[in-house]
């Protein structure tokens, strides 16, 4: 395998969390001698978030490896279209169809514990010409005190009290926004159902994987998978990055 077929992971996180949720998963991938990448979603819309790792992407010689977690799993279902990349990894992911939204996937089940710990809080649209502001979007969060028992339950405490007060919130608009391609459809892709998961019902996962046929395996974890069972995440992975290479 030389070097130019090597390919990059791209490590794409996740509502309320940001890249050092993968902190436990890059080592594993970096000793594999594998390239990584994990940027910083804006966590701003869908489509928007989207077009962003989409140009991330095109700028990435070589083949993609697209891993996204939770709602990154709706963002690499959208920009995993772009021509380089040649797997997808969903993590606690959402699977969407084309023409779904994230509302929609999860309105078919009953809701988890999320959704009465979560906080909304308005912020200020930019202006089209970048001066003032043009309306008022709102953030979605959660509260900082059931953050750990409903995202990190089997992560260590005191990193899970971290991350509950650095959370990067989600947009609301990006739970109403349709998925315009859906890129399972003609990428190999794989999933991983945290089968302990508070925050998104393990059955919206199962679903999504289902429906679009993925390898699957079940992790008795919550949420934060790649924290919790980081070897169990690598493998899954490595299982991606060995069909392009066989």
């Amino acid at each position: 395998m030389t070097t130019n077929d090597t390919p990059t992971i791209v490590l794409v996180h996740g509502a309320f969390a940001d890249a050092s949720s993968f902190a436990r998963v890059i080592p594993e991938l970096l000793a594999d001698g594998l390239k990584v990448v994990a940027p910083a979603v804006p966590n701003r819309s869908l489509l928007g978030d989207s077009a962003y790792l989409a140009s991330v992407v095109r700028q990435i010689p070589g083949p993609v490896v697209l891993v996204g977690h939770s709602y990154g799993g709706a963002v690499i279902t959208v920009a995993g279209t772009e021509e380089n990349v040649k797997a997808l990894v969903y993590l606690a992911g959402y699977a969407l169809e084309e023409g779904e939204s994230l509302g929609e996937l999860q309105g078919r089940f009953p809701a988890s514990e999320l959704a009465s710990a979560l906080v909304y809080t308005p912020f200020p649209l930019e202006g089209t010409d970048g001066q003032g502001t043009d309306g008022q979007g709102t953030d979605v969060s959660v509260e900082v005190d059931r953050f750990p028992a409903i995202f990190a339950a089997d992560v260590d405490p005191a990193l899970a009290g971290v991350l509950a007060v650095s959370q990067r919130p989600l947009a609301a608009a990006a739970f109403g926004e349709a998925a315009p391609a859906a890129a399972w459809r003609s990428k190999p892709s794989w999933g991983l159902v945290a089968a302990a998961d508070r925050t998104i019902n393990p059955e919206v996962e199962r679903f999504g994987y289902r429906r679009a046929g993925m390898t699957t395996v079940e992790v008795d974890s919550s949420y934060l998978v790649m924290l919790a069972h980081p070897e169990q995440v690598a493998d899954l992975i490595r299982a991606a990055v060995r069909s392009l290479t066989n």
